[in-house]
């Protein structure tokens, strides 16, 4: 497709596209189809090296580069998104999957934040204060923390780059970028739109590669890299963490997620199923946000679980470039097996199938949607992040056993709950161990707002006010003023 062949298939570094060092390339696959759809070059640890040079050489420029020049190249990007808002969502389709409608929405959420920081860039701001004995001035500025290391996953092509590129150009920070190898091309298409809206030479370099780990751990203890911005599994985020103790890197870190979703027995059933829909639905479940724990109170669990069920039987599973496609596949065949081995093991266990739960027939990573009630307390579903089109749906008599239930997790990215008793609302949200919440909506990400999650969902926020301060030191100057 024309899409796919406009796209650059080199490394980015330096500002010009080069081949691999070794000339090692990687196929990028449909997902749906299985097909190829085209060779990319696969980063070894040399080129990763010449990244960090490229970001290193460049660094003192771009954080001398007033704010609002960088702004303004923000914005640009920002608009030329926006412009091929149909190419980015085609590309995002064909390697990764999701349904056209949620590719352009993706469009508009990721291309928000390069407008959202466009805007933090020029308020950057410091301080001056007098000390208590009136001797001195506390001045306090801000500034860049130094070259980046960026490492984002394969389920948000696009929102996972922007979200961590935006605040780190607008802090004045250079960049080495390392996607997923499943969606490189969504990234590889950015790191163009950037060079043409005017990004100077090494500030944005961009490696894709198979070898993960042999490409950052030098990158991490090379002493070159200040700050590393991750979002992928808890796992992987616990090994990168002690990779960059040796040089005290600073770290953010968006890691797995197992969200719960409360409904009680007064919630409005037509918003709290809208939500679940949206919360477990989105990007075929595929989200560290998804609905992953769904507890319904006994009262209104059988009307809520048949609802839904209806929902989640009528939705047109397929190729998601053809029109009216609601679930495109999964990733791969490793994640619709995980999502069916879990399925079947509730199944072993007791729960009993209301729709789905039935591996199709034909090319394709496939899974349809699939509705699980009388979930039993040792199935693996409740402990396990899904990552798929699958509700598992628990019950419970009172809110104590509900928050209860939903704090059993080493995780705290997002919580849901559904109730129309604002005092109620206020209660539990705040008992919930969770970094986010959505109050009767199964939406909460948003450019404006602190995105992140507590315990061993991660550390740091991205997004709203409070993301640009990942990227950025304190400096302290005292100023004598005399007696």
């Amino acid at each position: 497709m024309t899409v796919v062949r406009d796209v650059p298939k080199q490394l980015f570094i330096g500002g010009g596209w080069q081949d691999a060092e070794s000339g090692r390339t990687l196929s990028v696959d449909n997902p749906a189809t299985g097909e190829e759809l085209c060779q990319v070059a696969d980063a070894s640890p040399a080129d990763g090296r010449h990244a960090v040079e490229a970001a290193v050489t460049a660094q003192a420029a771009w954080a001398a580069t007033p704010p609002r020049v960088r702004s303004e190249i923000l914005r640009r990007a920002y608009d030329l998104i926006i412009a091929r808002t149909e190419d980015l969502a085609l590309l995002m389709t064909l390697e990764m999957g999701k349904p056209l409608a949620e590719a352009r929405a993706e469009v508009a959420y990721g291309a928000e934040f390069f407008r959202w920081f466009s805007e933090e860039a020029v308020r950057i701001d410091g301080g001056l204060t007098t000390a208590p004995d009136g001797r001195n001035r506390l001045l306090v500025t801000r500034q860049p923390v130094g070259p980046c290391l960026l490492i984002t996953p394969w389920n948000f092509p696009l929102a996972m780059g922007t979200r961590k590129i935006g605040p780190a150009l607008a802090a004045g920070c250079t960049i080495v970028l390392k996607p997923a190898p499943q969606t490189p091309l969504t990234s590889l298409a950015l790191a163009a739109i950037l060079k043409e809206a005017g990004l100077p030479d090494g500030v944005l370099n961009v490696i894709v590669t198979t070898d993960a780990a042999g490409v950052v751990e030098p990158l991490l203890r090379g002493g070159k890299i200040r700050k590393l911005s991750f979002t992928g599994s808890t796992q992987v985020g616990r090994i990168l963490l002690a990779q960059c103790a040796d040089t005290v890197i600073r770290t953010s870190m968006e890691l797995g997620g197992n969200a719960p979703l409360i409904v009680f027995d007064d919630a409005d059933l037509d918003v709290a199923v809208e939500g679940t829909m949206v919360a477990k639905m989105r990007n075929m479940g595929e989200s560290c946000c998804a609905a992953n724990r769904i507890y319904v109170h006994t009262s209104v669990a059988d009307e809520f679980a048949t609802r839904l069920a209806t929902r989640m039987a009528a939705l047109k599973v397929g190729d998601g470039t053809e029109p009216g496609t609601d679930v495109g596949p999964l990733i791969d065949n490793a994640g619709r097996s995980k999502a069916h081995d879990l399925v079947r093991d509730a199944v072993k266990r007791g729960a009993t199938v209301l729709t789905g739960a039935e591996l199709p027939e034909g090319p394709g990573c496939f899974y349809p949607p699939t509705v699980l009630t009388g979930i039993a307390p040792d199935s693996a579903i409740i402990d396990t992040e899904i990552f798929g089109p699958v509700a598992a749906i628990r019950t419970f008599d009172t809110e104590d056993e509900a928050v209860t239930a939903a704090n059993d997790t080493e995780f705290g990215l997002a919580a849901y709950l559904f109730t129309q008793k604002l005092d109620r609302a206020l209660r539990v949200a705040e008992r919930l161990e969770s970094g986010m919440i959505g109050l009767n909506t199964g939406l909460v990400s948003n450019p404006a707002a602190p995105f992140g999650g507590v315990k061993q969902s991660g550390l740091g926020r991205e997004g709203g006010r409070v993301g640009i301060d990942e990227f950025l030191e304190y400096k302290y100057i005292a100023v004598p003023v005399g007696a």
